[in-house]
């Protein structure tokens, strides 16, 4: 026995879909972890560097400061937004509007040029 597929109901693509919540976490989780060991490798970076090369240790100490707010901010930057509907969805084209009968007696409309 086939099903009838045509009953016109509402088809959702799942790739319109969100990521699941716990892999929403470990994605943001994993950034904040690589963004701190970038901090780190700064910090140790700044302080290997500080009696060799004092501008590129202050560099990499200003990263070190840095660096924790950015990773802060990015990890709570929230869920992402839902993707838009794909292009491939046609909307239903709008029905001209008719309008009310015209009379025997009435002309149409000419054209003035």
């Amino acid at each position: 026995m086939r099903k009838q597929h045509g009953d016109g109901g509402q088809v959702f693509r799942i790739t319109g879909a969100r990521t699941g919540l716990a892999e929403d976490v470990r994605g943001r989780q994993r950034r904040y972890v690589i963004s701190m060991g970038i901090r780190t490798v700064a910090v140790i970076l700044a302080a290997t560097l500080w009696n060799v090369e004092r501008p590129f240790a202050i560099v990499a100490l200003v990263a070190g400061a840095i660096l924790p707010y950015i990773a802060v901010v990015i990890a709570n930057a929230g869920r992402e937004r839902p993707p838009s509907l794909p292009s491939t969805f046609v909307t239903a084209p709008m029905r001209p509007v008719i309008g009310p009968p015209r009379g025997e007696d009435e002309q149409p409309p000419r054209d003035q040029g």
